[in-house]
C-alpha cells in the first residue's frame, strides 16, 4: 500500500495486533512500526507483551502507565455524570479508547510517524472510537486499520502470523473475546452470541458466583468530594488503590455482573457480558449523594444530560464540542456533591442504607410527621389550588 513510512500501532499483544505488524510490512509496505501498549490496569504482564512486539518485527515497543490518568480524567468524569449507556453499561471499555487515542497521537508526533494504526475489526465499536478520537486530536494524521480490510477469520489470521514465526498462546478456536482494564472486563463472542446461552462461570474473574459469596453482609462507606470518590471507610486513598480495593470488596460479594443485549454504533445488536464491580457501585452511590445535595430540577435535568453523555462516550465522541459543553455543566453541578454514602453488600446486591453531607438540603423538620414538624400545613390548600388551576380549567371546558 505504501501509505506511510513510520506507523505507531496500538498494541495489546493479542492475535489481531500481533498479526498487524507483519501485515503492515508485507502487504502495505510500512517500513518502521512502533508499538504502543498502555497499562490501564489490565493486569497483563507488559514485559512479555513488549518483547513479543519486537519479536513480531516492531522497530520499537513502548509501554505507558496510564492507570491514574485513566481513572481520574475519564472514569471519575463518567461517575460525576452518572453515565450508563442504555441505562445499564457504565462504559468501562469505551472510556479507555479516547485515552489510548490521545497517547497514539502524542507518540506519533514525538516519533515523527506518518500514521497511527489499530487492530479493530469492521463490526465493532472500537474502530469508531479510535478513528474519531484520533481525527479530533490530529485531523491530518493517517489512520490505518488492517484488520478492517484483510478479511481473514481468526484462524486465518493466526495462520498468517505463524508464517512469519509468530507464536500464539491462545487456541485457534478460542471462543471468547475479552477486554480488561481496572474499571472492568467485557466478554463477548463464541457461545455467548446465542442470547439464550447462560454464561459459564469460568468467564468471570472479578466477581464471585452468588453461591460462593459470604453469608454475612459487609458495610462500607465511600466518601466523595465534589462528585469524586476519595475515601473508603474514612481512609483517603489514591484513585488506583481506591478502585482496586472496591473491585475486590464488591466482587467478593458477587456485585457488578451485567448480561445485556447492546446496540452497537454500527447498527447491529450484540450480546455483552460485563464485570464492573467498583464502577457500577460508585455511580449508584454518587447518584444517591446527588439526591441529598442537589435541587430537584437540577437532579431531574441532569438525568437527561447523563444519558446524552453516555451516548457520546459510547459512540466515540469524547472530544466533541457537545461533550466539552456538557463537561462544563456537570462540573458546575458537582460543587456541592460532597459527603459520605453507606452501602450494604450482600449476595450480589449493593444497597445504599445511609448518606450524609454538610451540603445536604434534606430538612428533617420539614420531612417529619412527628412533633417537630415545621411545615406550614395551611399553605397546602392554596398551593394545590394554584398548581391545579390549568387542570381545573381544562376539565371544566371538556366536561361532558
Amino acid at each position: 500500500m505504501g501509505c506511510a513510512d513510520r506507523v505507531v500501532l496500538a498494541y495489546s499483544g493479542g492475535v489481531d495486533t500481533s498479526v498487524c505488524i507483519p501485515y503492515l510490512k508485507q502487504e502495505w509496505g510500512i517500513k518502521d512500526i512502533i508499538t504502543l501498549s498502555v497499562d490501564l490496569g489490565q493486569e497483563d504482564e507488559l514485559g512479555p507483551i513488549q518483547a513479543k512486539a519486537l519479536e513480531c518485527g516492531a522497530l520499537e515497543s513502548l509501554i505507558v502507565d496510564a492507570q491514574e490518568t485513566f481513572i481520574t480524567n475519564y472514569g471519575f468524569r463518567a461517575i460525576q455524570a452518572n453515565a450508563l449507556y442504555e441505562n445499564r453499561y457504565p462504559l468501562s471499555t469505551a472510556l479507555a479508547r479516547p485515552l489510548i487515542s490521545k497517547l497514539l497521537v502524542e507518540v506519533a508526533e514525538k516519533y515523527g510517524a506518518d500514521a497511527v494504526a489499530h487492530g479493530c475489526t469492521a463490526k465493532g465499536n472500537d474502530q469508531v472510537r479510535f478513528d474519531l478520537g484520533i481525527l479530533a486530536l490530529n485531523p491530518d494524521l493517517k489512520i490505518l486499520a488492517p484488520a478492517r480490510e484483510w478479511n481473514m477469520s481468526r484462524e486465518e489470521a493466526i495462520a498468517y502470523g505463524e508464517k512469519f514465526g509468530i507464536e500464539f498462546s491462545v487456541k485457534k478456536s478460542s471462543p471468547f473475546s475479552i477486554d480488561r482494564n481496572i474499571l472492568g472486563r467485557s466478554i463477548e463472542a463464541g457461545p455467548l452470541e446465542d442470547p439464550m446461552f447462560e454464561p459459564p462461570e469460568e468467564i468471570y474473574l472479578m466477581t464471585k458466583a452468588i453461591a460462593n459469596t459470604p453469608d454475612k453482609p459487609e458495610y462500607i462507606e465511600i466518601g466523595f468530594e465534589k462528585g469524586v470518590p476519595v475515601s473508603l471507610n474514612c481512609q483517603n486513598l489514591d484513585s488506583v488503590t481506591l478502585i482496586s480495593q472496591l473491585n475486590k470488596i464488591a466482587g467478593n460479594h458477587g456485585i457488578g455482573r451485567l448480561d445485556m443485549i447492546e446496540n452497537r454504533v454500527v447498527g447491529i445488536k450484540s450480546r455483552e457480558i460485563y464485570e464492573v464491580p467498583a464502577l457500577l457501585m460508585l455511580i449508584d452511590a454518587h447518584r444517591d449523594l446527588e439526591s441529598l445535595t442537589l435541587t430537584a430540577d437540577v437532579t431531574q435535568y441532569k438525568q437527561g444530560v447523563g444519558d446524552t453523555y453516555s451516548k457520546l462516550i459510547y459512540e466515540g465522541l469524547w472530544y466533541s464540542p457537545l461533550k466539552e459543553a456538557l463537561d462544563a455543566f456537570i462540573s458546575q453541578t458537582q460543587d456541592r456533591v460532597t459527603g459520605t454514602v453507606r452501602i450494604k453488600l450482600f449476595k450480589g446486591n449493593a444497597v445504599i442504607v445511609g448518606r450524609c453531607s454538610d451540603n445536604s438540603i434534606y430538612s428533617p423538620n420539614l420531612s417529619t410527621y412527628g412533633a417537630d414538624d415545621n411545615f406550614d400545613h395551611k399553605a397546602a390548600e392554596g398551593f394545590i389550588y394554584i398548581w391545579g388551576l390549568p387542570t381545573r380549567v381544562w376539565a371544566q371546558k371538556n366536561k361532558r
